[in-house]
């Protein structure tokens, strides 16, 4: 059964791309294009920067939260075997040329749009990929290739802390990453001075501040939701382990100190402002924002930051979180505990892989279409499979097909490497339809596993569950099968599309709005007058889902015998 909230549907049939959340800066409305200008220069406006997986977005809104300006950059991780063994990695040089790229595209959209130069900006906020490793000397140099969230080398210190604590540290964890690198008993712990996330690192060189927003801070080390730091057993605890004592540093000592939403994180530097903007025009002295994770913007572009609100973040990972009304009964490793921006405990499902297998299999029939000599727009591409999996003629179970979209490690199935796999019975029913249903099918299902534990075993209560990110710009296709595996009301909201830059240039503009709470905030003043559409799940489609679900389960040996024989580099 669908009900509308409001009879405007999200999206169009031409629209869908599920690789990043578009942010393609709208052609002004002549009538307000002065308006907008006069709002630019008189610097009434918020920036927000994040860095995604694979690409790193730049939204300028005015002081309604409407979106001025985008820029963009596509970057992509590697594998990166300088520690001995291949990680995940971004190179440092393509943090700054991609943050540079991506401002100056803004900028220009600025003088292309509105006829005038960006100098002044009200408050920025910096956003991106939460966890990982990025480890400084002293003198602020980085000690190791940034060691990302798809990292799953940790696997040992993610078991001996979370037993150690009683509370579970999942592998990306930036302490899982520093006790897995005190258990290798690795070089460069002997100077390590510094440890922050990617938002942590950018916000610190355009600063010189060493804070990190409360949600970004809750994936590294746990929070305390009561005095919004670190929880101070777990720390001594950390301290007390036998690889610290012979260091002379403390994990007090090399962490950032968490900010809530609203505080003053700092001001742009001259030398941040230089390496924001190269060309000169910005201005240095603009208030920033905590910088924060993905998985905090995401609750802020979806408004679910109030507690029994959730939301599902989609991208080249997918997470779905729950702003909970009290602590889990017990230690569930599928459950990762963080924090909203406010510093509330949210309970996260969340799984590495999302759209990377689904991006090379469209690029595929891309290349299949342009050798037809029928080349089309990627979006039209993405839209036309997309209809193809919830077709009249579609099986709801995907007729016996199969896939396992894992380009990583995925600790949800425990594994510790991925290998995309395609796998079919000799009579499954080999439709595009099928093909396709299987992929969006197989995509939502690992992050199934840990959301069934939230609900189903721990009872945790949702009234709302919002879902956004690119793949849900083609209306109801990816939140109908998303609804068919949660067995809940899937919301899409106009504002889908706009991703984590977005919700982090909202943080940004909260700043000036700090009498009120983050909650009050969303809701009175940037999703007062925002429509989207709920589906309800059919249950002929959850019964099919739970089909394909159950040998989706069953088949992942065959997964992990690919991870055993098939090569790493293998081409």
């Amino acid at each position: 059964m669908e009900q509308h909230i409001t009879d405007r549907i999200v999206g169009t049939a031409s629209a869908g791309r599920a690789d990043t959340a578009r942010t393609d800066t709208p052609r002004p409305d002549t009538s307000r294009t002065d308006e907008a200008a006069e709002s630019i220069l008189a610097g009434r406006t918020s920036l927000g920067v994040e860095f995604g997986s694979t690409t790193i977005k730049a939204v300028l809104i005015d002081e309604h939260q409407t979106t001025l300006a985008t820029g963009d950059f596509a970057w992509v991780s590697h594998l990166d075997s300088t520690s001995g063994q291949p990680l995940w990695s971004y190179d440092e040089q393509e943090i700054w040329q991609g943050l540079q790229h991506a401002y100056a595209q803004l900028a220009a959209n600025v003088t292309e749009h509105y006829g005038v130069t960006l100098t002044r900006i009200g408050a920025i906020g910096i956003s991106a990929m939460m966890h990982g490793y990025l480890a400084f000397n002293g003198a602020g140099e980085m000690l190791t290739p940034f060691r990302t969230w798809q990292n799953t080398n940790t696997h040992e210190a993610h078991e001996r802390l979370s037993a150690l604590f009683s509370f579970n540290i999942p592998e990306r964890w930036s302490v899982a990453h520093l006790y897995q690198a005190l258990l290798d008993d690795e070089a460069h712990l002997a100077d390590i001075a510094y440890l922050t996330t990617l938002a942590g690192y950018v916000h610190w060189k355009l600063t010189g501040r060493r804070v990190l927003g409360i949600g970004d801070a809750s994936g590294m080390f746990p929070i305390d939701p009561v005095t919004h730091g670190y929880d101070e057993r777990y720390v001594d605890l950390f301290n007390a382990l036998p690889e610290m004592k012979r260091r002379d540093w403390t994990l007090t000592d090399i962490l950032p100190e968490p900010l809530v939403a609203g505080q003053f994180a700092g001001q742009l530097t001259k030398q941040g402002a230089a390496l924001l903007d190269p060309s000169g025009h910005l201005e240095s002295g603009i208030a920033m924002a905590p910088p924060e994770g993905d998985a905090g913007t995401g609750m802020v572009a979806t408004n679910s930051v109030r507690k029994r609100t959730g939301n599902v973040s989609a991208g080249t990972s997918i997470f779905a979180t729950v702003v909970l009304e009290h602590p889990l009964r017990e230690l569930r490793p599928e459950i990762d505990i963080v924090a909203t921006p406010s510093g509330d405990l949210a309970g996260m499902s969340h799984a590495n892989n999302f759209t990377s297998d689904l991006n090379a299999w469209v690029t595929l029939f891309g290349e299949f279409a342009q050798a037809a000599g029928m080349s089309m727009p990627k979006a039209d591409l993405f839209a036309l499979l997309f209809q193809a999996a919830v077709a009249d003629d579609v099986d709801l179970d995907c007729g016996g097909l199969l896939n396992f979209p894992f380009r990583s490690g995925e600790f949800l199935v425990g594994l510790e490497q991925g290998r995309p796999l395609f796998v079919r019975s000799p009579e499954a029913r080999m439709t595009l339809g099928n093909m396709m249903r299987a992929q969006l099918c197989s995509a939502f299902s690992p992050v199934k596993i840990g959301m069934d534990i939230m609900t189903k075993d721990e009872g945790v209560r949702v009234d709302s569950l919002v879902a956004h990110g690119g793949i849900f710009a083609t209306p109801k296709v990816a939140q109908s099968i998303l609804a068919a595996a949660f067995n809940t009301a899937i919301t899409v909201m106009d504002t889908a599309a706009r991703g984590g830059a977005w919700g982090m240039a909202v943080l940004a503009d909260y700043l000036s709005h700090d009498d009120e709470s983050l909650a009050d905030f969303l809701d009175a003043r940037v999703f007062c007058s925002t429509s989207g559409t709920t589906l309800e799940p059919d249950s002929y489609a959850v019964a099919g889902f739970e089909r394909f679900f159950s040998r989706f389960l069953a088949a992942l040996p065959v997964e992990r015998a690919a991870v055993e024989t098939v090569p790493l580099d293998a081409v």
